[in-house]
């Protein structure tokens, strides 16, 4: 799994322009999943990500988590995470997990995120094409890969 992690002071994914979901201070995650991942824990991913400390306190050192702050998700399914761009100019995505597979890993990992006390979680929907705006906070952005 890779995610893109970006904090943010809001963010809202619309579908043909329909608003569909939308968050105020937090993160924007972009999740994708490759064919050869293993298949991981997401209560264990779910526990890093809602207290990693990414926020500033008064001094601007990061020392706040998004349950600290009671912050919010904004996740969005992003298949394009594995392009692989080594040969040619298209993008690759063969490296990309099948949808339904997929769509069975974003949503487990979304499940155990709604579980995390004091954390506000919404989606963007699998297989659609998405409109992402955010505001970026700082700008802070971190890759992960599981």
């Amino acid at each position: 799994m890779r995610l893109v992690l970006q904090r943010v002071t809001s963010a809202s994914v619309s579908v043909d322009g329909e608003v569909i979901a939308s968050v105020g201070r937090g993160i924007v995650l972009l999740a994708g999943f490759g064919r050869d991942d293993e298949v991981g824990d997401p209560a264990r991913m779910a526990e890093k990500l809602v207290h990693l400390r990414i926020f500033p306190d008064a001094t601007g050192k990061l020392q706040h988590s998004l349950v600290d702050i009671g912050g919010a998700i904004l996740a969005v399914p992003q298949f394009t995470l594995y392009a692989r761009l080594d040969r040619g100019r298209r993008p690759d995505f063969t490296g990309a997990m099948g949808p339904d597979e997929a769509a069975r890993r974003f949503d487990a990992l979304i499940e155990v995120l709604r579980r995390c006390p004091g954390v506000i979680v919404q989606t963007g929907r699998f297989g659609a094409d998405m409109a992402v705006s955010l505001v970026n906070d700082g700008p802070f952005t971190l890759a992960l890969g599981w």
